[in-house]
């Protein structure tokens, strides 16, 4: 009995201290922080995960610093929520950073759970999720506080390319804290309650005197829209969280497992002859390759990635017959398709992330070029495109090209050409092959015999028609092998569903090496 007695009052403890610890920063703070719209570190993460599995680690965790009495203030957790779950039956790992906690500070502490999942997730071939909602580095503990940074960044690189990394902004993130984040393969932000910067609007103000705005600096708009740091901005906490479901379903939990596939209710010998209504007789038409896109794609279905910036080309994931695929595509709507600076690291980043974790990756071009002007050129664009060029080249996953309009210059051979070793190119009758447009040819090969002809308009006009007669066709081409076949836009989804399975034991081996050296 006496024994019964004290294992009561030993599991009473328990109770008590579980209660504490689910507290958070207490009552009055947890109340504030739902006041702001926002959810609580708990409530994020109850929604993120499938119900009743999560396992919480690390709960009674404390901090060790002494300095500025603060071995008076020592709350279980120590300001980060850290553990295991699922989500759509998948094993992640997550941490939940807790704001009402001292402001949900970095400690070293805080750092070290952290890593300890970070380490867990690696180890076990799972996905890390991180909800950041902190105030920074936390000044009382010093430089001990910036080595907990460091090492949550030495993590972020070693898991790189080997474990799906996704970051959600839930509230502040500035200074050092926001490189973890970057680090990461997504960041997801919420708009009008989360915001980045590595200098605030203060220091900028003393520094440059430019008054400025939290929100309008570093809110989900200004990344989602103006810089790409995020590659979603969501309406509120809980949307967040679901995005981030919706986004895991495209994901292999690592980089050994193949492309995640589902039950495909979609025929696969689809017709899809909307596409040739949507692309315009008239070459120098625009039209919104998105609808072709959806067109082809399972269930219409496609999660666009980074879709309010560089809005030029179009990244994102779909289903072909239930396997996951990466998208890349021109995007006449916006600057014709062509592809600028933003562009180009925009498809960069996401080709590499697809071929790190065995997603093919499936290509629509219609570009008549690079961006024109001294502001890109000063910028680096010769650097930046040939990103994308790296990019394709390196990638080893399946790779299937459609070209549906122009392919022009250099920017065709950056769009997933055939000689960047994509394995099936395909093009439609539309499909315009060429080292530029039919104007700018003729003036350059026949300048001297358009201004020695008795009416030169005249003689321009037939000479581009012959030009277009011979070269705006996708048959020199594939006479020489550069396309694999023409086909009727109608028959788009079964002969990409029909390549990536022909495609789906490809093995490419690359040159041994430490690793490439891309032009950053």
């Amino acid at each position: 009995m006496e024994q019964n007695t004290q294992i009561s009052n030993k599991v009473k403890r328990l109770d008590l201290l579980n209660d504490l610890a689910l507290q958070g920063g207490g009552a009055d703070k947890l109340k504030k922080h739902k006041a702001s719209g926002r959810l609580t570190a708990r409530e994020r993460i109850e929604i993120l995960v499938d119900p009743g599995s999560f396992v919480e680690t690390d709960r009674f965790v404390t901090h060790r610093c002494t300095e500025f009495e603060m071995q008076k203030n020592k709350p279980l957790g120590d300001g980060v929520i850290t553990g295991y779950g699922r989500i759509n039956g998948k094993l992640i790992f997550v941490y939940s950073q807790d704001f009402t906690v001292i402001g949900g500070s970095m400690s070293k502490t805080q750092a070290n759970k952290i890593c300890k999942i970070m380490d867990l997730a690696l180890k076990n071939g799972a996905p890390i999720i991180g909800i950041n909602d902190s105030g920074g580095a936390r000044i009382q503990e010093g430089i001990e506080s910036l080595a907990g940074y460091a090492e949550l960044f030495t993590r972020n690189v070693m898991a790189s390319g080997a474990v799906p990394q996704i970051t959600a902004i839930m509230g502040p993130c500035a200074g050092g804290a926001v490189y973890s984040p970057s680090l990461t393969d997504f960041v997801f932000m919420v708009k009008n309650s989360s915001y980045m910067f590595v200098t605030g609007p203060e220091v900028i103000k003393t520094v440059t005197h430019e008054d400025v705005t939290k929100e309008d600096l570093g809110g989900a708009s200004a990344h989602a829209q103006k810089s790409g740091v995020a590659h979603f901005a969501c309406e509120d906490d809980k949307q967040t969280m679901l995005y981030i479901r919706e986004l895991l379903n495209f994901l292999p939990s690592n980089n050994l497992d193949d492309a995640p596939i589902l039950p495909n209710h979609d025929p696969i010998d689809r017709p899809v002859p909307k596409i040739e209504s949507i692309i315009p007789d008239n070459p120098k038409k625009p039209y919104n390759m998105l609808e072709v896109i959806q067109e082809v794609v399972d269930e219409h279905y496609f999660l666009e990635v980074h879709k309010a910036w560089a809005a030029n080309i179009i990244v994102g994931f779909a289903r072909l017959n239930g396997r996951a695929v990466g998208l890349v595509a021109n995007q006449p709507q916006v600057l014709a398709g062509c592809l600028d600076i933003d562009a180009s690291r925009k498809a960069a980043r996401f080709i590499r992330f697809c071929d790190s974790f065995n997603i093919p990756i499936v290509t629509f071009v219609d570009v008549p070029g690079f961006l024109p002007g001294t502001d890109q050129e000063w910028k680096g664009i010769i650097t930046h495109g040939a990103k994308m060029i790296y990019a394709y080249a390196e990638a080893s996953v399946p790779k299937v090209t459609v070209i549906t309009r122009k392919a022009y210059g250099g920017a065709y051979i950056v769009m997933g050409s055939k000689l960047l070793r994509s394995d099936v190119n395909l093009a439609y009758p539309t499909a315009e092959i060429a080292v530029m447009g039919a104007e700018g040819a003729v003036n350059i090969i026949f300048r001297e015999q358009i201004n020695k002809a008795s009416d030169p308009q005249q003689e321009r006009a037939k000479l581009i028609q012959e030009y277009e007669n011979k070269f705006s066709n996708p048959y020199v081409s594939a006479e020489l092998g550069l396309s694999d076949e023409v086909i009727e836009p109608a028959m788009t989804r079964k002969r990409l569903i029909e390549s990536l399975e022909m495609l789906k034991n490809k093995r490419d081996i690359m040159p041994p090496k430490k690793h490439g050296n891309i032009p950053l």
